[in-house]
């Protein structure tokens, strides 16, 4: 019964669906109907697990009955710290490696480019896992009634099964208003919720978790030196110097709170609230001088000013504002009360228009869960990601999958979900001046194929993959198209700076690329002697 895929829905959401959306006014009432992922079942892994996230927190809850896992994530933790990785040995093995291109050696070439202008330093560092968060409830694991869900109208998870008689319910979400992620335990009779609270992250990472009075559970570590297997024999890897806290607080009704060293244990209450914070010490690219503890206590002290009702209803709220930009009906069928996995298989033979609405909808509820303005641009898993060496590092591949996070931004009527992106365009203009100067002796602004939290200009990955400095160009063309969509002078102004970058870039290619390029594509394409132009 695998869920729809996160990476896939972002990337390609949009691209079948372009023509279907009716776009309202915003803030309009959307119908309540079935915009859910629903499941008769836990989930069996993480691929099945349900996404949430408010920009910033990444969560995927499993909705397991009696051993509850809850994998975290948080929008800075990534492995290494501020650094470079341009090879500066470029320049002056351009034109040798330009002449056995035009000699026809390419392997020559290939292999002198992964030499002398690949980094030597630093392939880009790895989007990480804070780790997870493990609830071990004190009752029989033989329930009935199981029922999980996604409601993407409200963003917020729920769980709900019956052991020995009793119906026991989970809601989840990560606040949009408070920065925290809040979980609410119920159960239908009195005195049934028991468990032990416990906290983990994936090896070889080392963690420091700590339990303060009975009511705290903290976890504190940081992301990983690393050293890309490119990476020459003898260097020294990348200093990881991103310092996280996770912190995790338990307030009952009723029942007794007490704590081990590493564990936080309720017994008999009849209610519990749990407030988890995540933050870092990452301000921005160039900069990791933030207190960690400092911010993650501050969002649990801000947050436990509210009521429940009030969290969520303010959560809620925040994310319907740019949800219900945009109303979707295609019709239903009686496959609506399928289950969603049930859906999906039967699609292909059967008549079901509404998954294709609730396709759509995921798509945009995943962009505004992943890509918040004042945060970081949505990486290749979007915000959700449970390896400390995730495929592909989990990191910005420019060369096309980032940009295709963001196509569906503006059509879907979701801008605001674009201007993580812009900054980072902005930040990337920046680097990428000194790698064109340092690599190619050139203007304007280069980036090649990949880059990081780090904002890294340089190639890597190997000649194969690496040796395409085009990423600036593609990822420039966002800025503009921004503008097309919202018309905002102002806007224009803001950006103003970077669009100066853009048309930079396009010097750099001006300045080293075209000439030897226009010569190649003469010497090898040339036009057919026709007498007419072509």
């Amino acid at each position: 019964m695998k869920n729809l895929s996160i990476r896939r829905l972002l990337c390609l959401f949009s691209v079948s669906m372009m023509m279907l959306f009716l776009v309202s006014g915003c803030n309009q009432p959307v119908k309540k109907s079935h915009l859910k992922l629903w499941y008769d079942a836990p989930a069996a892994d993480w691929n099945e697990a349900l996404p949430i996230g408010n920009g910033r927190l990444g969560a995927m809850v499993y909705g397991i009955p009696v051993q509850e896992n809850i994998q975290l994530n948080e929008g800075t933790l990534w492995a290494g710290g501020p650094h470079r990785n341009d090879n500066p040995e470029a320049k002056d093995i351009l034109p040798e490696i330009r002449q056995l291109l035009f000699d026809g050696k390419y392997k020559e070439a290939h292999n002198l480019a992964n030499a002398r202008i690949i980094s030597k330093t630093s392939h880009g560092m790895n989007y990480e896992t804070v780790g997870n968060l493990r609830l071990n409830f004190d009752h029989d694991d033989a329930f009935s009634n199981y029922y999980r869900e996604l409601d993407i109208e409200d963003a917020v998870n729920r769980t709900a099964y019956i052991v020995d008689g009793v119906e026991y319910q989970r809601e989840i979400f990560t606040s949009f208003t408070d920065q925290v992620i809040v979980i609410k335990l119920t159960a239908s009779q009195k005195g049934k919720i028991s468990f032990s609270a416990a906290m983990d992250r994936p090896a070889p990472a080392v963690v420091d978790i700590a339990t303060e009075g009975n009511n705290i559970l903290s976890m504190r570590g940081k992301g990983a030196d690393l050293k890309s297997k490119r990476t020459p024999k003898g260097a020294a890897p990348i200093e990881g110097r991103v310092k996280f806290e996770s912190r995790l607080k338990i307030v009952p009704e009723g029942g007794a709170l007490s704590a081990t060293d590493s564990t936080l244990v309720l017994k008999g209450a009849n209610s519990a609230t749990l407030y988890l914070s995540v933050a870092t010490n990452f301000v921005n690219y160039q900069d990791v001088s933030a207190d960690e503890h400092a911010r993650v206590t501050a969002y649990l002290a801000g947050a436990e000013k509210k009521s429940y009702e009030q969290l969520i209803a303010d959560h809620s709220a925040f994310y319907q504002g740019y949800f219900n930009r945009v109303s979707l009906d295609l019709g239903e069928t009686d496959s609506i009360k399928n289950a969603t996995d049930v859906r999906i298989q039967q699609f292909a033979q059967g008549n079901d228009p509404a998954l294709a609405e609730l396709y759509y909808q995921y798509g945009r509820y995943l962009l505004i869960c992943s890509s918040q303005p004042g945060g970081q641009a949505s990486n290749l898993q979007g915000i959700w990601c449970k390896d400390l060496a995730p495929p592909w590092k989990s990191a910005y591949t420019v060369n096309i999958n980032t940009e295709m996070n963001y196509w569906p931004a503006e059509p879907t009527n979701l801008g605001e979900m674009h201007e993580p992106l812009i900054d980072l365009v902005k930040e990337l203009s920046e680097a990428g001046r000194q790698t064109a100067r340092d690599m190619y002796g050139a203007d304007g602004w280069v980036c090649h194929h990949n880059t990081d939290l780090w904002r890294i200009c340089g190639p890597v990955d190997g000649a194969t993959w690496g040796m395409w400095p085009s990423g600036g160009l593609w990822l420039s063309q966002h800025l503009w198209e921004k503008f097309l969509y919202n018309g905002d002078i102002n806007y224009l102004k803001e950006v103003y700076p970077a669009m100066k970058f853009c048309r930079i870039c396009a010097e750099f290619f001006d300045s080293r690329t075209r000439s030897w390029m226009v010569d190649f594509c003469t010497v090898y394409f040339p036009r057919k002697q026709t007498g007419t132009s072509s």
